[in-house]
């Protein structure tokens, strides 16, 4: 099966899951669900990891087809529905191991459910859509049968708007990690538990309100990040010769600075550098810390 080789051909390299999504330029979190069946690597990354390894893609896919792969996953449901104007849109979902926030150039949005191992996604997992005036609700609800526990190991929820018509967006519920990309928003919050963050080609003002220690991975965000938290431990990683500035508010919060895995200096910017940085980085909440990170090149 296709986990049991990549975790065999991780362990045969010598290699941890932090050093092979090092190496793949993924999270830790995507190695172990690829790990424990949990998701399948896109096509790119299938053909990274056996470049990686040495061997060919039919060795490493075993019994998966490369069309399956290239689909993601095996078992899928999908709504649409048409937007004729510019909306705020409201998300609640009852717990998933990944969700994906894309901006799109369709006119509608589209959610999509998604999971290898759930193969009656459709029938145990219900899609509402309620458009109110301005706002648009979109509720994912778990029917019987399908627990939070097996939601939160195999379900991918992903969620695309006509970028044109986004005006905010609020995304409440549980998962494993969260990815925003290729979007412009007013606002974007998220409230409910995570693990793993990624924001890439975001602009706005993003606010992440969890209490769990997150790892946010920051490719391109111009705008604000908010991280709200109480008694955490996170870390943020971001792209060497990023300009940002940091902001510290509540009560015992730090900000630790890191470069190449070592501790460091603050290298934000200050003064009237920092008055003309589009990009905001503050710390929220009480007794919390942040640790932003550049990352050695190649890591």
């Amino acid at each position: 099966m296709l986990a049991e080789n990549i975790k065999g051909r991780r362990v045969q390299a010598g290699l941890s899951q932090e050093q092979l999504a090092e190496q793949l330029q993924v999270s830790r979190q995507a190695v172990t669900k690829w790990e424990t069946g949990a998701g399948i690597p896109d096509i790119e990354n299938l053909r990274a990891i056996a470049v990686l390894f040495g061997i060919t893609l039919d060795e490493l896919l075993g019994d998966v087809s490369e069309d399956a792969a290239a689909r993601g996953h095996l078992h899928e449901s999908v709504t649409e529905y048409d937007i004729d104007g510019e909306k705020r849109f409201d998300i609640t979902f009852a717990g998933a191991a990944s969700v994906v926030v894309e901006g799109c150039d369709s006119e509608k949005v589209r959610v999509e459910l998604a999971s290898d191992t759930i193969p009656d996604v459709q029938r145990v997992c219900k899609v509402k859509i309620d458009d109110i005036r301005k706002r648009i609700d979109i509720d994912v609800k778990r029917l019987e049968g399908l627990s939070e526990t097996k939601a939160k190991e195999g379900l991918r929820l992903t969620v695309r708007f006509p970028q044109r018509y986004v005006d905010e967006v609020e995304l409440a519920g549980n998962a494993v990690s969260l990815a925003v990309r290729h979007l412009a928003a007013e606002r974007f919050e998220f409230s409910g538990r995570l693990s793993a963050v990624e924001l890439d080609d975001v602009s706005g003002h993003v606010e992440l309100n969890c209490n769990d220690d997150l790892d946010i991975r920051c490719v391109a965000l111009d705008g604000r990040l908010d991280v709200n938290q109480l008694s955490a431990t996170s870390k943020l990683r971001i792209a060497e010769g990023t300009p940002f500035e940091s902001i510290v508010r509540g009560i015992g919060n730090h900000i630790l600075y890191q470069r190449a895995g070592a501790p460091c200096d603050d290298f934000s910017l200050h003064g009237d550098e920092a008055t003309a940085c589009t990009t905001v980085i503050e710390l929220n909440g009480m007794r919390s810390e942040l640790t932003i990170s550049v990352d050695a090149p190649g890591a």
